[in-house]
């Protein structure tokens, strides 16, 4: 049964706009894997020194003689490969966030666009703080922390393939749980929650926070306690934004509701005392060259 509602025309028209999506997502997506693919060949030939870098909380505090090893015949070369492929997403991330923000705001509405731009810009910052975070503070706690704890007569030599692994696991990790105020503000936003019924569950996002911290560090009350605090401290900063927001939202509405429940006669008085002014205005504008 055919669709006699729209003519060739229009159906054409709408093919033709699918085809240019299509199009801009391809070209969109063209450009940031060579961004990325930039940032790789330009980085590779500094491989060594990334890993020294991104090894260098664990390579400190190893017992002296020791050293990392490598199990696997390629590892040497796989491992900072695959490293230096990562630091090159995670540089090119503003970028690629940037491509998919000018892809998709066309579609979107002005207020959209205007929420949607400051929780983009502070996703990327409050990730690159989590992944900052875990190396500068976390690390050398867990690190000490490990060593300290080695049985007796066992030398800790750690598999360089392995190390990656889990720094990457941690620094996603962490990267994510710091975007606790982002998911915050938008369930508020949504609608889905308020923000006293999340405050009066403050008791059970502390222990949640600590569960949380629990399962994405390793079993120490150190590292745990070095997740949950902060993810406490955003939860706490994305309640507070959310009330200021919602308190303008609340203020910008009672001046419409104000303008709004103005009645004929009120309006007709508000115009003719506008006019009245204005045409005081003019009158005294025109008073100095009436003089000269």
């Amino acid at each position: 049964m055919t669709d006699n509602s729209t003519s060739p025309e229009e159906n054409l028209q709408q093919e033709k706009g699918f085809m240019s999506h299509l199009l801009e997502l391809r070209d969109r997506m063209m450009r940031m894997v060579l961004v990325v693919l930039i940032l790789f060949l330009a980085l590779f030939s500094f491989s060594e020194e990334i890993f020294t870098f991104v090894a260098q909380p664990l390579i400190s505090l190893m017992p002296e003689g020791t050293s990392m090893i490598a199990t696997g015949v390629a590892a040497p070369f796989l491992v900072p490969f695959k490293l230096v492929l990562m630091v090159s997403v995670f540089l090119a991330v503003p970028y690629l966030l940037y491509e998919m923000w000018a892809f998709i705001a066309p579609g979107l509405y002005k207020n959209e666009k205007t929420m949607a731009a400051p929780i983009l810009i502070s996703s990327i910052i409050l990730f690159y703080c989590g992944v900052s975070f875990a190396y500068f503070v976390l690390f050398p706690l867990l690190f000490g922390f490990l060593i300290a704890i080695s049985p007796q007569g066992v030398v800790m030599m750690t598999d360089i393939g392995q190390y990656l692994d889990f720094i990457l696991a941690i620094f996603f990790a962490f990267g994510i749980a710091f975007e606790v105020p982002i998911a915050v503000f938008l369930l508020i936003m949504i609608g889905a929650t308020t923000p006293d019924a999340l405050a009066a569950k403050r008791p059970y996002i502390v222990v949640g926070a600590f569960v949380i911290g629990m399962l994405l560090t390793p079993p120490d009350i150190i590292s745990q306690t070095i997740l949950a605090l902060p993810m406490l401290f955003l939860f706490e900063a994305g309640l507070l934004i959310s009330r200021i927001v919602l308190k303008r939202r609340a203020e910008q509405q009672d001046d419409e509701d104000e303008y709004n429940e103005m009645s004929d006669d009120e309006m007709e008085s508000e115009l003719d005392r506008l006019e009245a002014e204005e045409d005081d205005n003019g009158f005294e504008s025109d008073e100095p060259d009436k003089k000269l």
